[in-house]
C-alpha cells in the first residue's frame, strides 16, 4: 500500500508524510498484515471493513467509551460478525436487500452498521427522531426489508419485521460465517427533512474517490492516531459519520452519549483525554453557556452540520484556544471546504478551502464562473460529492474573497426578494446573534401581501435579558440596510432544531 501511495507523484509523498506524522504509518505485523488485506477482498469498501482492519491492527484498543464502558477493536468486530450472522440465518439477509438501522450514539450504532456491510446488503441509516407517517414512507420509499431500532424508539407498520434485542440477534447463530458478498452494498443517508420528508442519497466509494480529501483533511485537522475523539452529533448523520469513519481508519477510541447533554460532555472530554471534538453548532453555543473548564488535551474541535456563525467561532476560540475547524458539506455534495483556526481569526464568517481533489465554482443562472465578490450559485465537483456524475449544486449561495476562501451566504431556496430588493436572511441572521443578550436566532422569509415577501426574526434573549424589537431592527437598518430589517422580531424560548442542529422552519412558523 506504501509503494501504492509513492507511485502517485506530489500526492503519494505527501499522503505518506502526512500519514506518518498523524501516526498511522508504521510497522505492521505480519498477520495483521494479512487480516488486513483480507478484510478489504471479503467486504470491500465498508463500514464491516473499517472495523476489521482496526480490529486487525489494534484489537486491544478501545473502539467504543460509551455509557456503558469500554470495548475494544476485536469485541465490536466480533459482535458485528455474530450479528451478521444471525441477520443471515433468521432473516436472510445479503446482497438485494435493505436493512435500516435506527439506533442512538452508542456501541450498538457501529456493530449493527457492521453487521449489514458484512452481508453486502444496503445499510439505510435512519434519524432517531423519525416517527409515524414520516417514518412509514421513509420504510416504503427506501424499500426496506427490515428495521434494526433501539429499544424504546417509534414503533411504527410496515412489512418487514424489526429487531431491537442485538443480544438475542448475536446469539442466534453461533459459529456461522455467512458467505462474503462479491460486491458492496451501498450506504444510504438521508437529507436533513427539516422542510419535508427526508431522503435518501445513495453512495458506493471507491478508493481512489477517497484517498485525495481523506489524506487532505488529515494534513489540515491535526489528528493523531489511538487519540480518544469524542463525536457528539448522531453517526447516523453524515458529519457524525465522516468522523467516525476517520476514527476507525485512524485507530481512535470514540467517545459516545445517547442524547447530547454540555455539562456531560464537558466530563467526558476531561476524563477521556479526547483529543477530538465533533459537534454542530448549537452544541458549541451549549458549551459557552457553562463555566469553561481547563481541557488541556483538547487539541481539534471541529464544527459541521449547519452554519458556524462568526461570533460563536471567535467567542469558542477565545475561550479554548485556537483549535476550530469549519467543515462545509452536505449529505449529496459530500465534504466541500473546511476553515482551519487562522481562517476563522482572518476571515470570520468563513468555511474555508476545498481539500484536495475536489472544486468549488461560484456560477451564475447561466452556468459561468462568477469573479471574487460576487454572489452565485455554489458548486461542488469531485473529492466526495455522489451526485448523479458532474458537477452537483449545492443548493447554496455563496462568494469568495480575493484569497480563495469560500463565504456561504445563505440557501438558494431562502434568499428572498422583498420591494424589489434581493435579501439573504443569513447576513442578517448573523448580525442579529452578534448582538449583546442574544443568545440564538433564526431569520427567514415569509408571504407578505404588498412586497411579495419580508424578513421575519425569531430572537431567543439571554437568561434576563429583555430585548426590544424596536432596538435591534434599528441596529440592522444602521448596520446593514433599510429593506434588511426584519419587520416580524418575535421573541420565543428557544429556535427549534433538529437532531443534526438545522433550524426546523416548519415547527418555527408552524409554533
Amino acid at each position: 500500500m506504501l509503494g501504492r501511495l509513492i507511485d502517485l507523484g506530489g500526492f503519494g509523498v505527501e499522503a505518506v508524510a502526512t500519514l506518518t506524522r498523524n501516526g498511522l504509518l508504521g510497522p505492521v505485523h505480519p498477520a495483521a498484515l494479512a487480516r488486513v488485506v483480507e478484510a478489504y477482498r471479503h467486504f470491500h469498501l465498508t463500514p464491516a471493513t473499517g472495523l476489521a482492519v482496526a480490529a486487525a491492527r489494534w484489537p486491544d484498543r478501545p473502539a467504543v467509551i460509551d455509557e456503558e464502558g469500554e470495548v475494544t477493536f476485536a469485541e465490536l468486530d466480533a459482535r458485528a460478525a455474530a450479528l451478521a450472522a444471525g441477520l443471515h440465518r433468521r432473516f436472510g439477509v445479503g446482497p438485494g436487500t435493505t436493512v435500516a438501522v435506527m439506533w442512538p450514539n452508542d456501541r450498538g450504532f457501529p456493530a449493527a452498521a457492521g453487521a449489514v456491510s458484512r452481508l453486502g446488503a444496503d445499510l439505510l441509516l435512519l434519524n432517531t427522531g423519525l416517527a409515524g407517517p414520516r417514518l412509514r414512507e421513509v420504510l416504503r420509499r427506501e424499500g426496506v426489508h427490515l428495521l434494526v431500532a433501539a429499544p424504546g424508539l417509534w414503533e411504527v407498520e410496515f412489512d418487514g419485521p424489526r429487531v431491537s434485542d442485538l443480544d438475542d440477534l448475536a446469539g442466534s447463530a453461533p459459529g456461522d460465517e455467512p458467505p462474503y458478498p462479491k460486491r458492496p452494498g451501498r450506504l444510504v443517508l438521508l437529507t436533513s427533512g427539516t422542510t419535508g420528508t427526508p431522503k435518501g442519497a445513495p453512495r458506493r466509494l471507491s478508493m481512489a474517490a477517497l484517498a485525495e480529501p481523506f489524506v487532505s483533511m488529515l494534513a489540515t485537522v491535526p489528528l493523531r492516531s489511538g487519540e480518544p475523539m469524542l463525536i457528539a452529533p448522531p453517526l447516523f448523520h453524515g458529519l457524525g459519520l465522516l468522523w467516525y469513519a476517520a476514527a476507525l481508519v485512524l485507530g481512535c477510541p470514540v467517545v459516545l452519549r445517547r442524547r447530547f447533554d454540555a455539562a456531560a460532555v464537558l466530563d467526558d472530554l476531561d476524563r477521556t483525554g479526547a483529543g477530538a471534538l465533533i459537534a454542530v453548532p448549537v452544541m458549541l453555543r451549549r458549551l459557552l453557556e457553562l463555566p469553561p473548564r481547563p481541557l488541556p488535551r483538547l487539541r481539534v474541535v471541529v464544527s459541521g452540520g449547519s452554519a458556524l456563525p462568526a461570533d460563536l467561532a471567535t467567542r469558542f476560540m477565545d475561550t479554548y484556544g485556537n483549535v476550530l475547524h469549519d467543515l462545509y458539506g452536505s449529505t449529496e455534495a459530500g465534504w466541500a471546504a473546511l476553515a482551519t483556526p487562522a481562517d476563522l481569526r482572518d476571515a470570520p464568517g468563513t468555511v474555508g478551502r476545498p481539500p484536495r481533489g475536489a472544486t468549488v465554482r461560484i456560477e451564475d443562472a447561466s452556468g459561468e464562473e462568477l469573479p471574487p465578490g460576487e454572489v452565485g450559485r455554489v458548486v461542488v465537483a469531485g473529492g466526495l460529492t455522489f451526485g448523479p456524475g458532474g458537477p452537483l449544486p449545492t443548493g447554496d449561495l455563496g462568494h469568495r474573497d480575493e484569497h480563495g476562501r469560500l463565504f456561504i451566504d445563505g440557501r438558494d431556496d431562502d434568499m428572498i426578494v422583498s420591494g424589489g430588493e434581493n435579501v439573504f436572511p443569513q447576513e442578517v441572521e448573523d448580525f442579529l446573534a452578534a448582538r449583546p443578550g442574544v443568545a440564538d436566532v433564526t431569520v427567514l422569509g415569509v408571504p407578505d401581501e404588498e412586497f411579495g415577501q419580508r424578513l421575519a426574526a425569531y430572537v431567543v434573549p439571554e437568561d434576563g435579558v429583555e430585548l426590544s424589537a424596536d432596538e435591534l431592527r434599528q441596529a440592522v437598518k444602521e448596520e446593514l440596510a433599510g429593506f434588511k430589517v426584519p419587520r416580524d422580531v418575535v421573541f420565543v424560548r428557544e429556535v427549534p432544531r433538529n437532531q443534526t442542529g438545522k433550524v426546523d422552519r416548519a415547527r418555527l412558523v408552524w409554533e
